[in-house]
């Protein structure tokens, strides 16, 4: 994991320094930088990076201006760094495409920890994206099992997701946790118990990955986001997939 690429992204050069040095002492060899938005995007374009850490407040395009732009060429976690800290800007934050917040002033160890987990994580799904490919090379053209809920199909054999009969691009984890919930249905699990069902790994009790992860199917399978009716939250329990018919597993 010490390998792997990281840029870091922000207009204060301290706080640049700061990080990379304290990333070498961790071992971590492939640190780049970027002091603006503009360097940001171009830099993701040039190379692949395995996390991107990124400043909201840019001179210029802020973080969130620019997410989406490094959403299009990367699906490597992004962790924002900024001085706000309300819901609503970490809400934002997700909504764009981000995977984790910190606010300043901040712990340098702390930002360490949550790159070395969010790396883990990325690193993990890359390996399960690998090996679903390689049984889906595998499997015979003819087997399929799929989930039909109407609105959208899962097709777990092919690693599929059609909504309104049109395919839609589905990173590996989004996938999986819509699969695990396609496999359940109607049945309401907290944050904790999706995450170790299907991360795998202990729950951190402030961690937003299932959160980000929800929000993104929401945004591949909602008529509107904003209002869901499928994956829904049940206050206080969790969440659940609503399905009102018998049509799952409609081809196996």
């Amino acid at each position: 994991m010490n390998d792997a690429a990281i840029l870091l992204v922000d207009d204060e050069p301290a706080i640049l320094t700061l990080l990379q040095t304290v990333l070498h002492k961790e071992g971590y060899t492939q640190v780049d930088s970027a002091s603006t938005g503009e360097e940001a995007v171009e830099a993701c374009q040039q190379k692949t990076y395995d996390l991107i850490v990124l400043d909201v407040m840019l001179p210029g395009r802020s973080g969130i201006d620019i997410c989406p732009f490094i959403r299009v060429t990367t699906e490597a976690p992004i962790l924002f760094l900024t001085a706000k800290s309300s819901d609503f800007d970490k809400l934002t934050g997700f909504a764009v495409g981000g995977d984790d917040y910190i606010t300043k002033p901040f712990n340098p160890m702390e930002v360490v920890a949550r790159i070395r987990s969010q790396l883990r994580r990325h690193l993990a799904a890359k390996e399960k994206g690998l090996k679903l490919h390689n049984h889906i090379h595998n499997e015979s053209s003819t087997a399929f099992r799929i989930y039909d809920f109407g609105r959208f199909q899962v097709n777990e054999t092919a690693g599929e997701l059609s909504v309104n009969g049109k395919l839609v691009p589905c990173p590996t984890l989004v996938f999986q946790l819509l699969l695990f919930f396609c496999k359940h249905p109607n049945r309401i699990f907290s944050k904790r118990e999706l995450y170790e069902r299907v991360w795998g790994e202990e729950a951190f009790s402030d961690d937003n990955t299932v959160m980000v992860h929800i929000h993104r199917i929401r945004e591949r399978i909602e008529a509107d986001p904003s209002e869901p009716k499928l994956i829904v939250n049940v206050r206080g329990l969790g969440y659940k997939l609503v399905h009102h018919s018998d049509k799952r597993n409609a081809s196996q």
